[in-house]
């Protein structure tokens, strides 16, 4: 018999690192539940969780799968517009709980799901490791875009600690990438690329000490920091503190530090420094999720 109800649970991720600008990513223990339950209709809900199902019965499966109603909650400690992958907990919550609504009769590839969320996202940096679990590093797969792109994920040992500054700001993914530039020096993008390799480099090999002062970043931060009170200070703040790197989580507005130790003094150090520039904030210390998206037993 098929089930009717079921529950998934998206873990939070930071994306971009400073320079691995869409194309570095990480999974972090906070997380968002969806609870999808069939409904008694074939009417979707509203909005993106909506739009998302109805994407899911479009291309999976060749859009063979004929679309039900449902009704959906999403719980969780994942603050929305804040850089931390919200959007992804939404949708990939969605689309995993349709494809095992459905497992029974249509059994459906998990790459086809990783596929269709990197579509609907528009770039992978923070479905893949919200799928996965882990460190992601993303590219596309070739020249031709309907080749999509390809990854390589990596766990994260549990020394590794990222000390979060969670602002009373919500910024748009949009508005964020309004503000880039269409072009940048050709020697600050080979900076990029330098630090960007290094930091793969340093989570691949777990060699983390590899990981200070490689989260500087010209791409991005630059031109989205007047977005943010503070934003250099508290950077600066954490790195006196004594975290290996900081940078913007995402299209922010979390502030992100890297350390593998004092938490408390950078929370704090971050934390002082934000109300210096009259920016209300909480710090959260987390780690990496090396699970990924997981179905909840009922």
């Amino acid at each position: 018999m098929s089930r009717s109800r079921i529950q998934v649970r998206v873990p939070a991720s930071t994306s971009n690192l400073g320079p691995g600008f869409d194309c570095l990513g990480l999974a972090l223990q906070l997380y968002n539940t969806t609870t999808l339950t069939r409904g008694a209709d074939e009417r979707l809900p509203k909005g993106m969780i909506g739009d998302t199902a109805a994407s899911f019965f479009q291309n999976i499966a060749g859009g063979k799968i004929e679309p039900f109603g449902f009704e959906a909650r999403i719980d969780g400690d994942i603050p929305v517009s804040r850089g931390l992958g919200s959007s992804v907990t939404v949708r990939l919550g969605v689309l995993m709980g349709l494809a095992e609504l459905v497992r029974e009769s249509v059994a459906i590839p998990q790459q086809e799901i990783l596929d269709l969320l990197i579509k609907l996202e528009g770039h992978p940096d923070n479905a893949v490791p919200s799928f996965l679990g882990g460190f992601a590093i993303c590219a596309r797969a070739s020249d031709n875009p309907a080749d999509g792109f390809a990854y390589t994920r990596v766990a994260v040992k549990p020394e590794l600690s990222f000390v979060t500054l969670v602002p009373d700001l919500k910024l748009s993914t949009e508005a964020a990438r309004g503000l880039l530039p269409k072009e940048v020096p050709f020697r600050q993008a080979v900076e990029n690329v330098q630090r960007t390799a290094r930091i793969t480099a340093a989570f691949c090999t777990g060699d983390y000490d590899a990981l200070r002062g490689m989260f500087i970043d010209h791409l991005h931060q630059p031109f989205r920091q007047v977005l943010i009170p503070g934003f250099a200070d508290i950077l600066g703040a954490a790195r006196e503190a004594g975290a290996l790197g900081s940078f913007l989580s995402g299209s922010g507005s979390c502030l992100m530090a890297v350390t593998l130790g004092e938490e408390e003094a950078i929370s704090q150090a971050m934390l002082t420094t934000a109300q210096k520039h009259g920016l209300s904030a909480r710090a959260l210390v987390l780690k990496a999720d090396n699970e990924g998206v997981k179905i909840l037993d009922p």
